[in-house]
């Protein structure tokens, strides 16, 4: 690519990204995701039974506690049940992904202003290393994101002491993050959920759709439809849909456990995709979108520093994880430095 050209494709491509922040600007967001810092809570629940039981809808009572900036600690009765498909599943997780319910009327003037219900993405099991690095690996993904646009679910990482009052109050730390959730971000960006059951490639908006494409590409996933989802759930795999005024679509990714830049034990990828495993990647962008393909390149290559500045500052990760996550990430801009192989493995491999 030629150095115009690039700056071109960047400045076309920012200007996008800045000129639907700005029409579309609504909050500044929530207190709990203004900082990146690691944020140390204790949470106190019967852990025992939430795990055995994995309510999907019944909340359990449990404390959450954490210190305000003042060093106060502040504590909030909470309801507690675990979430999700796969990693609900015990055969698969030991430790369930979780949801937290905050009372409004407790959280008032807090850190957690504003909150309700939230996602907590936890570490699957509980005496493996691999999977405390999992989490932090999963997280830096939905940062890389941010990076990219504003338009992506926040996300804030968590220090966690687990108190099982089950089992006499024993405790375990580990590693977790809050995802911003939905109806919140939706306020962010001033643009409301959609609940629809499919939708059409003309729905979408194609810039940002290419764009969530090679990033899920960079990151090695394959487990997404931006377009369907299954049968008796609202669209879409992995992907919130937002939309205002009739205008195309944002739909906007969530949810990386199953990529190659994390790698967990249970990870596989779609048979139907002929893959040795989640580490190789396969583009999934639509071909009718190609014509942005350059910009959404350019936005990477821009973005390189910053992306691995991002990795070599997360201090919680170990540095074998983080040479093997640096590792993966070059071989993603190795390709960006041939057109050959752009052409061979994006151009040629859209849908």
């Amino acid at each position: 690519m030629s150095s115009n050209y690039s700056r071109w494709t960047l400045r076309t491509s920012l200007l996008f990204l800045l000129a639907y922040s700005a029409a579309h600007a609504g909050s500044d967001g929530d207190p709990l995701f203004a900082s990146n810092e690691t944020l140390k809570v204790t949470i106190t629940a019967p852990l025992t039974s939430l795990m055995r039981e994995r309510p999907n809808d019944e909340y359990m009572p449990a404390t959450f506690q954490y210190q305000d900036s003042t060093g106060e600690t502040v504590e909030f009765n909470i309801g507690i049940r675990t979430r999700g498909r796969l990693r609900r599943d015990p055969t698969i997780c030991a430790f369930a992904p979780l949801r937290l319910n905050f009372k409004k009327s407790e959280t008032k003037s807090t850190l957690f202003d504003k909150q309700n219900k939230l996602k907590l993405v936890t570490h699957c099991q509980n005496k493996t290393l691999k999977y405390k690095q999992g989490v932090i690996k999963e997280y830096l993904a939905y940062r890389t994101l941010n990076l990219m646009t504003d338009v992506s679910y926040r996300v804030r990482l968590l220090d966690i002491t687990y108190v099982d009052s089950d089992k006499k109050n024993r405790a375990r730390v580990n590693y977790a993050f809050f995802i911003e959730h939905a109806d919140r971000f939706a306020k962010r960006i001033d643009t409301p959920a959609l609940q629809v059951s499919k939708v059409s490639l003309s729905d979408l908006q194609p810039e940002y759709l290419n764009l969530t494409s090679v990033f899920q590409y960079f990151i090695g996933n394959t487990d997404f439809s931006p377009r369907s989802a299954a049968k008796g759930e609202d669209c879409c795999h992995n992907y919130t849909l937002f939309a205002r005024n009739n205008a195309p679509y944002f739909a906007v990714p969530y949810d990386f456990d199953m990529s190659g830049i994390v790698y967990t034990d249970y990870s596989a990828p779609n048979s139907r995709f002929h893959l040795r495993n989640v580490t190789e990647r396969l583009y999934r962008g639509r071909c009718a979108n190609n014509s942005h393909l350059p910009k959404s390149l350019q936005l990477f290559t821009e973005k390189h520093d910053e992306i691995t500045a991002l990795i070599n500052g997360q201090e919680h990760l170990s540095s074998a994880t983080q040479k093997t996550v640096l590792r993966y990430i070059a071989k993603f801009y190795k390709l960006l430095d041939s057109q050959k192989k752009i052409n061979k493995n994006l151009i040629k491999k859209c849908i």
